[in-house]
């Protein structure tokens, strides 16, 4: 880590301080903490890529899930692959044409990397209501096990 000396920037201006409308320590408080933030953050917080769509993530003991908000897009245009530890899905949404404009159609992608508790060859998908879920059941070695402990 590298310590870099920082001085607060000085407020001064040309025009006469008048009575009770001087300027306060705190008024670039706002803009020195945006700074930080887009300094600290930087590659983080850019937005994501447009043919990006978002997914949420979540488990229990037996699977972990992957569910998709994949509104009008057709069953067919949806495409579920698990390669070499990831989890791929594709799919495209097509708006029809009206008023003059020609049909458009949008590529959409996402990639997951899977950790070895998965079994790749039983993943399963379904898609109902414009959500995508994606199951992916965990190895038997992964699944938590309850011990019991005997006291004496």
């Amino acid at each position: 880590m590298r310590i870099v000396h920082y001085t607060y920037p000085s407020y001064r201006s040309f025009a006469p301080v008048t009575g009770r409308f001087s300027r306060s320590p705190w008024s670039g408080l706002e803009t020195e903490i945006d700074r930080l933030f887009a300094s600290a953050l930087g590659d983080v917080a850019r937005v994501a890529p447009s043919n990006r769509f978002p997914v949420d993530l979540y488990e229990d003991k037996d699977n972990t899930y992957v569910r998709a908000e994949l509104p009008g897009v057709s069953r067919a245009d949806i495409n579920v692959e698990v390669v070499d530890g990831y989890l791929t899905i594709n799919t495209s949404r097509k708006t029809p044409a009206q008023d003059g404009k020609p049909e458009e159609s949008l590529a959409l992608s996402r990639s997951l990397q899977l950790s070895d508790e998965v079994q790749a060859d039983k993943v399963s998908a379904a898609y109902e209501n414009g959500v995508l879920t994606v199951t992916l059941p965990k190895r038997e070695q992964a699944k938590p096990k309850k011990i019991t402990v005997a006291v004496n």
